[in-house]
C-alpha cells in the first residue's frame, strides 16, 4: 500500500513536471503581453485569441503529457496494481484538467482533451506492464 501511495505522489510529480515543461515552452513561444499574467482571468481570453493553433497543440501535449508520464511513472513503480496507478494519475489529472477549464477561458474544443487523460493513462499502464514482463521473461 505504501509502494503505491509512493508510486501516486511520484507519478503526480513527474507528470506535473512534464506538464510545466511544455507550459513554459509555449509561453516562451507565445510570450503573454507585458503585464498579464494567469491570475488575471479577464485578460486570458485576449491572449488565448493571439495564440495560434500550434500553441494550444503544446498546451494539448502538456496536458496529456501530464497523464501519460505521471501513469507510466505510477505503473512502474507500483508491483501490485499498475494499472490502477496509472488510472488514479488519469482521473487526478482529469479533476484538474477540468478545474483549469473551467477557470481560466480556453477555447470550447479543448474540452475534448478531457477523456484523453484517462486513455493516455491506461496506455502508459499497458507499456509499462509490457516492460516489465519482458524484464521478467528475458531474466527468467
Amino acid at each position: 500500500m505504501l509502494r503505491d501511495l509512493l508510486a501516486v505522489v511520484l507519478g503526480m510529480l513527474a507528470g506535473m513536471a512534464v506538464n510545466m515543461t511544455f507550459v513554459l515552452l509555449a509561453l516562451f513561444l507565445y510570450p503573454m503581453p507585458e503585464g498579464v499574467d494567469f491570475s488575471e482571468t479577464e485578460a486570458m481570453p485576449a491572449y488565448f485569441a493571439s495564440i495560434p493553433a500550434t500553441g494550444f497543440a503544446i498546451i494539448l501535449v502538456a496536458h496529456l503529457g501530464q497523464a501519460f508520464f505521471g501513469g507510466l511513472v505510477a505503473a512502474l513503480i507500483s508491483r501490485d496494481r499498475p494499472r490502477s496507478m496509472a488510472l488514479v494519475i488519469g482521473v487526478l489529472s482529469l479533476i484538474g484538467g477540468v478545474i483549469n477549464l473551467i477557470d481560466l477561458p480556453h477555447p470550447p474544443w479543448m474540452w475534448l482533451e478531457l477523456p484523453c487523460y484517462l486513455l493516455t493513462a491506461w496506455y502508459a499502464a499497458s507499456l509499462a506492464m509490457r516492460v516489465r514482463s519482458r524484464s521478467v521473461t528475458t531474466v527468467a
